[in-house]
């Protein structure tokens, strides 16, 4: 079974480099991810390493089930993030790879892409959140499962390479309005409490039907393969207990590392490099 030992310390370093960055030498080869998400929007830096030098996140509602509903909103968020890791940098960000989920139109795409560079990035590279995500994991075999705010992807990888992908729209955002609607809170408290330490044996029970949403979703898709493992990504992820109800509705082993809100974003920015297609996906 997979060993995470690398991934958690990538992502361990992610988070510690959001507060410490590190300040890279003028010519040094920077990788850059932005991660456009339905909860979080996310830039991350990596070196010529691969190591995670800089970062900045934001909690922001500017999209839905993977398309942009909130242009302005969204471009306003991204010049903050860049700003804030330019100044801690002191070095403008300029090349950058964005990541979707799986099946997103090619409109869709460029409309996300327009985000990035009305923010002033410009986009090189475009690959879908899971596959994204294996850059950081490596897998050899088995399932990603990308648990987002909006969508769940998934991700089929047989000896290195992605066989499948498929994203159907239920991930953290469904989550918290189960918390608003049970505790009559705002959607706003309702995250907020959904993310407290305290209360996190109590969310795991209340939202075990959401888990098995998800699990049937994996088992839809994954009929056909031969799966011995799932690894389960993405901020809806850290759920409690989501892994346990996963691998006793399927009956296939279901994991998670130790951080797995940043995984995808760390992935996007290892795939800051130009595509054999253009940064789109066309020939």
């Amino acid at each position: 079974m997979s060993s995470f030992v690398r991934t958690d310390e990538i992502t361990e370093a992610f988070e510690r480099m959001v507060d410490q960055p590190r300040v890279p030498k003028a010519s040094e080869r920077l990788f850059i991810g932005l991660d456009i998400g339905t909860a979080y929007m996310v830039l991350a830096v990596l070196d010529a390493q691969m190591q995670p030098i800089a970062g900045a996140y934001r909690f922001a509602q500017v999209v839905r089930d993977g398309i942009v509903v909130d242009y302005l909103g969204a471009i306003g968020i991204v010049k903050e993030l860049k700003a804030q890791v330019e100044k801690a940098l002191d070095r403008t960000l300029e090349l950058t790879a964005i990541a979707i989920p799986p099946g997103t139109s090619y409109n869709d795409t460029r409309f996300i892409g327009n985000v990035a560079e009305s923010a002033g990035l410009q986009v090189i590279n475009v690959v879908n959140e899971p596959e994204a995500a294996n850059s950081l994991l490596g897998l050899d075999h088995g399932v990603v499962v990308d648990i987002g705010g909006g969508t769940t992807g998934i991700a089929v990888i047989e000896n290195g390479e992605v066989v499948y992908t498929a994203d159907e729209p239920t991930g953290g955002t469904q989550c918290t309005l189960v918390v608003a609607g049970n505790h009559r809170i705002s959607f706003e408290d309702a995250e907020e409490l959904k993310k407290d330490p305290l209360f996190q044996d109590d969310m795991g029970r209340l939202l075990k039907p959401v888990s098995q949403k998800i699990a049937g979703i994996i088992q839809r898709h994954i009929a056909g393969y031969k799966v011995e493992e799932i690894v389960l990504v993405g901020g809806a992820s850290c759920l409690k207990g989501i892994e346990d109800v996963i691998t006793e509705q399927l009956g296939i082993h279901t994991v998670k590392p130790a951080r797995p809100l940043f995984i995808t974003s760390i992935g996007i920015a290892m795939n800051c490099k130009e595509p054999q297609t253009d940064a789109y996906g066309r020939a």
